[in-house]
């Protein structure tokens, strides 16, 4: 038999309401954690127990993300007449900065360094981060790779081809030298002796440089 349908109310006993919000939270933050690495997305999920404890997931910095959401939604602090005051210059600096030393944290951490503020949940968070990374610059690498052996390949072909044209056409030139050199040696001497602008008859001695005494 299959399950029930849910009625969607406030559950009244507060055992069953918190099992309830403790079992749904931990779901809800796994279909984050899985957008986030599926379909590499920017997620932020923030949840408050009714008791008013946090609990969050950030595939980024949080607060880079929510400042994105509000830029996106053009939720910036102006005063009456549209221009920031200085109080929301500061908060910004103020915020900016908290950013600068966040990543600088986050760098270091993802160098191996000042890993001992973290616990066990944060190091096994990084180290998926970390594994993630690695994968994705192996994937680039091999990409890389196999597009440089293509080319090399097409370039190796486009060689061979040539090659074996410069091949046929040396093959040609040897034709002719072997037919030219086959001609008849004593044509070629005569033909040195005719005086150019005379016609080809017959020669006698004296054209030869042979006197008839």
């Amino acid at each position: 038999m299959g399950r029930g349908k849910v009625e969607l109310k406030r559950i009244e006993n507060p055992t069953n309401r918190q099992v309830t919000f403790s079992k749904r939270r931990d779901g809800l933050l796994k279909k984050a954690i899985e957008l986030s690495i599926l379909c590499d997305a920017e997620v932020a999920l923030l949840v408050f127990s009714p008791s008013g404890k946090a609990y969050h997931f950030s595939s980024h910095d949080m607060d880079m993300t929510i400042r994105r959401y509000r830029n996106e939604k053009g939720l910036h602090k102006m005063n009456n007449h549209g221009v920031r005051t200085i109080e929301v210059w500061k908060n910004e600096m103020d915020e900016m900065k908290k950013t600068i030393e966040i990543l600088e944290t986050k760098h270091k951490h993802l160098a191996g360094e000042d890993l001992s503020s973290l616990g066990i949940k944060e190091l096994k968070q990084l180290e998926r981060q970390l594994r993630i990374g690695v994968d994705r610059v192996r994937s680039k690498k091999w990409r890389l790779l196999s597009e440089h052996i293509s080319l090399l390949k097409r370039n190796h072909k486009a060689l061979q081809e040539e090659h074996t044209i410069l091949q046929k056409k040396l093959h040609e030139l040897l034709n002719e030298a072997d037919e030219y050199s086959g001609l008849d040696s004593s044509d070629h001497a005569i033909q040195r002796f005719i005086p150019d602008g005379q016609p080809h008859s017959p020669l006698n001695m004296n054209q030869l440089g042979f006197s008839n005494n």
